[in-house]
Parts: C-alpha cells; structure tokens; sequence
C-alpha cells in the first residue's frame, strides 16, 4: 500500500465535486490512511509482543535452571529481565492496542459518516437512490457495502489483539506464543481480499488512476 492519501493536496483540486461525491471521495482517502496507520501499529505491536515472549521464556529457562543441578551452559548468559521490566513492555503494547482502539473508533465514524451520505440520498430520489453511478459504476449502497465489511474485519481483529495483549505475558508455553505472535503478524481477520476491497475503493473514486 502507497503512503498516505491527503484529501486538500492536487487530487481535490483537479476534480470539482462536491455534495455526497465529495464526501465519499474523501471518506475513502481516510479508509486509506487509517489503514496505514494500522499497518504501522501493528508492525510495532509485533515487535513488542515478541520481547514479552522472549523476556517470559528467558525467565521460564532461568527458573528451570535454578531448580536443575546441571551446570550453566558454556554460552553467553541471556538477559532475563525483572517483573519490572515486563511490566513495562506489557504497557508498551497496551499502549499501541489502545492506538488501534482508537483507528477502529475512526473507522466507526466514517460509517456512519457513510450511512448519512445513504439517508439523504434516500430522502433526495426515494428508495431506490439515485439512478446515475456518482463516479464510474458503483451506487451509493455499495460505497457502504464496502465499508462495513472492512469495519467488521478491524473491528475482529481488534478483538483479538486485546485477547493477544491479555494473554501474552501469562503464558509460557512455547508453541502458543509462537501462536499469539503468529496471529499478530498475520492478521488473519484482514484478509487480502480486504485490501484489495480497499483498492477497489480507491479507483472507483479517483485516488487510483484506472
């Protein structure tokens, strides 16, 4: 995905649009750029969640390692970490879930952003909206079709991020944390058909050159 689409910059000027065009032109530049301030939340997350589970088994080897009688490997001694030191990175990441809280509240509004655009169109030409496509071919009512599946593709994968976020730090089973971080980096309720919905989006406004 390309860098951040600004609704004031050439691409508003070029095209004299106004009224529910210009509102949903611009809706799907703020789809655009709150989806990349996600990626870049949880390319953070990631990294953070992965030092929580490296601290946590750092600790499970040292306490095996002091309840054993072998002696200490021959390598270089791993960084442990105290529990104040865990806390602190469980802060980190909660900070960032909070972040991503806080793009899916965004995300919300542009719907109902969306859902006026429908209701006065629906009051303007009745139940069936207007007859000519406001861009290329889409009605209205797929602009809001669109939308609300990728709401509820963010609004899950919140869910479980917070789930990740609550469970991470209290686990010290190998395989699952490989499974949280696995899950974090994946997104696997941000399928790539989403981004391609969010293409869609773009060329059928004019932010993408068709």
């Amino acid at each position: 995905m390309e860098g951040d689409i600004s609704v004031t910059s050439a691409n508003r000027k070029s095209a004299a649009i106004t009224g529910s065009a210009r509102k949903i032109k611009d809706n799907a530049a703020d789809w655009h750029n709150m989806m990349l301030r996600w990626d870049r939340l949880n390319e953070d997350g990631f990294m953070a969640a992965a030092s929580i589970v490296n601290m946590r088994r750092a600790q499970s080897d040292q306490l095996l390692l002091n309840n054993s009688s072998s002696p200490p490997p021959s390598s270089s001694p791993q960084h442990v970490g105290g529990a104040s030191e865990l806390q602190d990175k469980c802060l980190k990441l909660q900070e960032i879930v909070d972040k991503m809280a806080a793009v899916v509240t965004k995300m919300d509004r542009l719907m109902t952003s969306q859902r006026g655009v429908e209701d006065l169109e629906a009051f303007q030409f009745g139940a069936e909206g207007r007859k000519t496509p406001l861009f290329h071919s889409w009605s209205t009512r797929e602009f809001g079709e669109i939308s609300q599946v990728l709401l509820d593709s963010f609004r899950r994968e919140l869910l479980l991020k917070q789930t990740i976020l609550q469970e991470v730090a209290h686990t010290v089973t190998s395989d699952l944390c490989m499974v949280f971080l696995s899950c974090w980096l994946h997104q696997p309720f941000i399928p790539t058909q989403s981004r391609l919905r969010l293409e869609a989006l773009l060329l059928e406004t004019g932010h993408r050159p068709l």
